[in-house]
């Protein structure tokens, strides 16, 4: 059997980094304590608006946060506040740390009414967890 090779989803033709966190060119993407210059040199030519520094913008379709210590996880409950209903908040850490692992990130979003719905390795040395508003809590209009 041949396989189409303009199938992007295999070991030969891997999906991007963007395409794994679900990036679109209509979103507005705030990216918190990530310092990784070709993920905002990736993010530049994809996302419609992107915001960095300390501060989420209102209304994030996503926002990509990185965090090095479990008190870090205290402001998911603001930046829910902060994703549009069906947003999304990608949650970035080191990875092979005993302080801060996935159960930890995990643990902080169920405390702070988030669901973890997808893992990734988001680089060599971050891996990554999606975080979303459960869909019962999110308003009727945004459901689809």
């Amino acid at each position: 059997m041949t396989q189409d090779s303009s199938y992007v989803g295999n070991a030969r033709y891997p999906r991007s980094r963007l395409e794994k966190l679900g990036v679109k060119d209509t979103f507005v993407v705030s990216v918190i304590d990530v310092d990784d210059d070709s993920f905002h040199r990736e993010l530049e030519g994809r996302a419609a608006k992107i915001v960095t520094g300390r501060k989420p913008r209102a209304a994030s379709d996503m926002i990509v946060y990185g965090t090095t210590a479990k008190s870090d996880l205290d402001r998911l409950t603001a930046l829910r506040a902060s994703i549009v209903p069906a947003g999304a908040i990608w949650v970035l850490w080191p990875k092979g740390r005993k302080e801060l692992r996935e159960d930890d990130v995990r643990n902080a979003a169920i405390a702070q009414g988030l669901v973890d719905v997808k893992v990734m390795s988001f680089s060599e040395a971050l891996s990554a967890l999606k975080l979303v508003i459960p869909v019962a809590q999110r308003p009727k209009a945004a459901k689809k």
